[in-house]
């Protein structure tokens, strides 16, 4: 229960500072998606507290930034690695609450080493921004509008192609992008890896996926905790769908690239366990 009213308390906060908010909104009120909830976490004080500024990096292997045409009139954008062979099949990265920064170029360079014959593009769902302390991580990461996002993400779809196929993975804030990216998807979603990011809650979507999904999380998350994941489990049988859970000893963030506080093991651990499922359904040959 004191968990619980913990929660409430942060919704609450964040609810009456997003400058996006136009109605009073209660603990109990449902965004439009569950990304929306877990943005409002950004006014949560241990939320922030446990996100460490990112230790200073600058990534310089392969690749280049892409821009691509949007349905709201817009451009998006994202760090694309090709395949060394044409290839229709895409790895959608989407990055934590930092934004799209050196560390994750770095992590879809190395899913693209690992997955030959996957194009490989880490979107950038905050336009541009990219934040190197909590404070401005949690504002850009409450200022993303759904609907923004999603003509990102499908712009990004329409850049690849008609006949393309998808896979997504992100962590934390782009864990929750993650799986809304493989329902927008639809039939072209082969993949879906979600680092402790806020499961949909709409069960009438989740029987839209086409793809099962692998989620990992952490026993010792105090958000997205073992009640959420295990909810999760549920709203996804009752979907009738499949989901694969990794639990592991540690908390919020453990194999976020940026955090200090990484733990090199259990990263390790997870991100064979996303290379070897992500093999398995694109069919990629061993």
């Amino acid at each position: 229960m004191k968990k619980l009213w913990t929660l409430c308390a942060a919704l609450l906060s964040a609810a009456s500072v997003a400058s996006a908010q136009t109605t009073t909104m209660s603990c109990c009120a449902k965004p439009a998606v569950a990304t929306e909830t877990f943005a409002m976490l950004a006014s949560n004080t241990d939320f922030s507290g446990g996100h460490d500024a990112p230790l200073p990096y600058s990534y310089e292997g392969e690749g280049e930034m892409v821009k691509f045409k949007t349905a709201d009139g817009q451009t998006g954008q994202g760090f694309e690695i090709k395949s060394a062979t044409p290839s229709k099949k895409y790895l959608f990265v989407i990055h934590e609450w930092w934004g799209l920064n050196d560390y994750i170029k770095k992590e879809a360079a190395a899913f693209a080493r690992e997955l030959p014959g996957v194009n490989v593009i880490a979107l950038d769902l905050y336009d541009g921004q990219v934040a190197t302390t909590p404070d401005e991580a949690g504002k850009y990461m409450q200022a993303v509008k759904t609907d923004r996002a999603q003509n990102i993400i499908r712009g990004a779809m329409q850049y690849a192609g008609p006949d393309a196929q998808f896979a997504s993975v992100g962590w934390c804030f782009g864990g929750g992008w993650s799986l809304q990216t493989a329902l927008l998807a639809g039939p072209k979603a082969v993949g879906c890896v979600m680092y402790y990011g806020m499961p949909e809650k709409d069960v009438a979507k989740l029987k839209t996926l086409n793809t099962d999904v692998l989620g990992i999380f952490a026993s010792e998350d105090k958000w997205i905790n073992p009640e959420v994941v295990a909810q999760f489990q549920k709203d996804m049988a009752t979907a009738k769908k499949k989901v694969t859970i990794k639990s592991y000893a540690a908390d919020h963030a453990f194999a976020n690239p940026s955090n200090p506080k990484y733990n090199q093991k259990f990263a390790a651990d997870a991100h064979t366990a996303a290379v070897a499922y992500l093999r398995k359904n694109f069919k990629l040959k061993s």
